[in-house]
């Protein structure tokens, strides 16, 4: 059974957000955090009884946002800002990452800041216990004044307008709110641009990233190791002492797995003395010095995004004392840059994977395992063309780890003009941890089957039990077959975190 997940506006993990949008944990609103939203509400509401002007609460929004509006037109504006901003375009976001944006929401409602009533909170939360979500295009968001299209489609579903989906049934958000018992908010001052404005969706996408970029790390090393036994490496290149005179933290415990893995290998005593190599190519002796800046990358970007989730993000902010202030805590800068070095962070790991992939099955290479690791090569091509779909993986995110945070185009008639990108920072995360994913399931691929090439020698600890969940998934390659299926179930394997 899941831990329940208590949504208090302060305390929000990425363990939390995972728990939520991957298992479905179930959630529920701090009884403070209720009152917190309740009393924000209260300034809200003394303030449109006054007929005080406030950006957001009487006025339009972004350039609009000198016209101030009809009392009687309150609710219009807040309702109209929620279709109008629905115009996201492409495929749809995936419902882990949408169910992450509802929880980071109702998230923000509970800091207290935003002067909106807890009913609001209250829905995401009923529709996230009820496995109701909307479809959400992932595109047409550029970060800033938030993720504004994305969360105007959550928005639109939470008005009973719209469509909802629950598994794969899709159905008219009113109806299926009905269907469970819940009815469709209807908005007061300010709550449209509560719903709308914020990080939500590229951070709820990041926490999410980060869980996977934690499994990559661990597989990387799974796979270098199962590689490093097959091509008859050493190990002494992750000697604690050469870690230790460099001081690098992620290097330091890189190393400290890469021996745990190679430990009792006799693989290794096999070619202690007598070899005539000095030492390995980097693609085996560097996995601390390339794997290591990774973890030291994918803790940088927990950090930051650790912090936004528990992030006032809205505009106006609405403060205990009752001042309202504008600002721009709504600007994705920090979660998009984060982002795009786990997306760097990450390519490393593809490429030197890839690199390995290619020394396993290059006959030049390979130190007397069979060409392309197949025992009857020319009739057969063994692991050929996989190696070809790694180097195309690995090329791809390349492309992709050109950073999306460094441009910018002016939107809002150039009132917000300077922009993140932020979720093409999220996007581009996305597909690159879907590469490496691939990548290193090829390598697992080639790894057990050069390790088979061994036998009857049997690699370090680590390895052996590796190869072994390799070999529970994937036969060995006896002669030529489709390998797509095997590239997908080792890749869901690590998608799993079996190989962590």
């Amino acid at each position: 059974m899941t831990t329940p997940v208590v949504v208090d506006g302060h305390a929000l993990t990425i363990d939390d957000v995972f728990a939520v949008a991957v298992r479905s944990a179930p959630v529920s609103l701090a009884p403070a955090a209720r009152e917190r939203a309740q009393e924000s509400r209260r300034h809200i509401e003394a303030l449109v009884d006054r007929k005080a002007v406030a950006y957001g609460v009487t006025t339009g929004f972004g350039r609009l946002g000198d016209v101030v509006v009809p009392h009687d037109r309150l609710a219009d504006l807040q309702v109209n800002l929620i279709r109008s901003h629905a115009s996201g375009v492409g495929a749809l976001l995936p419902e882990r990452e949408v169910r992450a944006m509802m929880l980071l929401r109702a998230n923000v409602i509970a800091t207290g800041y935003t002067g909106a009533r807890p009913a609001l909170a209250d829905l995401l939360i009923e529709m996230l216990n009820a496995g109701l979500h909307p479809p959400i295009p992932e595109q047409g968001s550029v970060g800033a004044s938030g993720d504004l299209a994305p969360l105007a489609h959550l928005a639109l579903s939470m008005i009973g307008e719209g469509e909802l989906r629950r598994g794969e049934r899709v159905a008219p958000a009113a109806s299926l709110l009905k269907e469970h018992g819940l009815k469709p908010v209807k908005l007061g001052a300010k709550e449209g641009i509560v719903l709308i404005n914020g990080t939500q969706a590229h951070t709820g996408a990041a926490a999410l990233a980060i869980v996977d970029a934690h499994r990559l790390w661990k597989a990387a090393h799974v796979a270098g190791a199962m590689s490093l036994e097959a091509l008859l490496g050493t190990p002494v290149a992750f000697d604690e002492r050469i870690q230790s005179v460099r001081g690098q933290l992620g290097q330091a415990a890189s190393a400290a797995v890469l021996r745990e893995l190679l430990a009792d290998s006799e693989i290794r005593e096999s070619h202690r003395f007598g070899d005539p190599r000095v030492q390995d190519p980097y693609s085996l002796r560097c996995m601390p010095q390339v794997h290591g800046p990774a973890l030291d990358a994918i803790d940088f970007v927990a950090s930051i995004v650790s912090r936004e989730l528990n992030a006032a993000t809205d505009n106006p902010l609405v403060f205990p004392d009752g001042e309202l202030l504008s600002g721009g805590n709504f600007h994705g800068q920090a979660v998009a840059l984060a982002l795009d070095v786990l997306a760097i962070a990450l390519t490393n790991l593809a490429t030197i994977s890839e690199r390995r992939i290619d020394r396993l099955v290059h006959p030049d290479l390979n130190q007397g395992l069979p060409p392309f690791l197949t025992s009857d090569a020319g009739a057969n091509s063994g692991f050929m063309m996989a190696q070809v779909s790694a180097a195309a993986l690995a090329s791809e995110c390349k492309l992709l780890s050109h950073p999306a945070s460094v441009d910018t185009i002016p939107t809002d008639g150039s009132k917000e003009d300077v922009v993140p990108m932020a979720m093409g920072a999220a996007w581009k995360a996305r597909r690159i941890i879907q590469n490496v994913r691939h990548v290193l399931a090829i390598e697992l691929m080639c790894a057990a089957q050069g390790l088979d090439y061994r036998a009857p020698l049997r690699p370090g600890r680590g390895v052996a039990r590796a190869h072994a969940a390799v070999r529970s998934l994937v036969p060995k390659l006896e002669r030529d077959r489709v390998l797509s299926g095997d590239i997908e179930r080792l890749a869901g394997a690590i998608d799993r975190g079996d190989f962590a």
